[in-house]
């Protein structure tokens, strides 16, 4: 999780209900600097899923309300009904690198909107990036699936273990 006051936001946003902060944080990550080829390509937004037990636990899918607010200002589609989560995984927080890689090995799927992703560069989303397991995994299912490029967009990176301090 980002340190400071960022950290703090994305705790607040994640875990204690501020889902309000999605068009402030989302807003910030639509602001990033990307190539000219990856912007003129780019064909849609969308969000890391989460288990239908978490989202009823949260009351929201925190990636997909800044997926929201990202496709919004980039004017072009959110596709929040291709990729899905098959599988309740626990909290990947407190797991190791390789413990995150067997939690969310096969967690991914796409259903059957598969046609429309056919050469595609697809704007992945979530908040945080810690290991990249969860985008990975996403990522594979959408290539699976036949999506050309994926493209990650987080608010933040958590520190891992041999980060130099800041």
């Amino acid at each position: 999780m980002p340190e400071g006051v960022a950290g703090e936001l994305v705790h607040a946003f994640k875990y204690q209900g501020w889902w309000r902060l999605s068009d402030d944080l989302g807003e910030r990550m639509a602001r990033l600097s990307w190539p000219a080829d990856v912007v003129a390509e780019r064909t849609a937004v969308v969000a890391v899923p989460l288990s239908t037990r978490r989202v009823r636990e949260r009351g929201f899918n925190q990636a997909a309300l800044l997926a929201g607010v990202i496709a919004r200002r980039w004017r072009i589609p959110l596709w929040n009904d291709v990729l899905t989560r098959t599988r309740f995984a626990q909290s990947q927080t407190r797991l190791t690198q390789d413990q995150r890689l067997y939690n969310v090995a096969g967690a991914f799927h796409v259903g059957g909107n598969a046609v429309r992703l056919r050469g595609t560069h697809l704007m992945l989303v979530d908040d945080v990036v810690t290991t990249g397991a969860t985008m990975n995994a996403c990522a594979a299912a959408l290539f699976a699936a036949g999506a050309r490029v994926v493209s990650y967009v987080t608010f933040g990176r958590a520190r891992l273990p041999g980060d130099a301090p800041i």
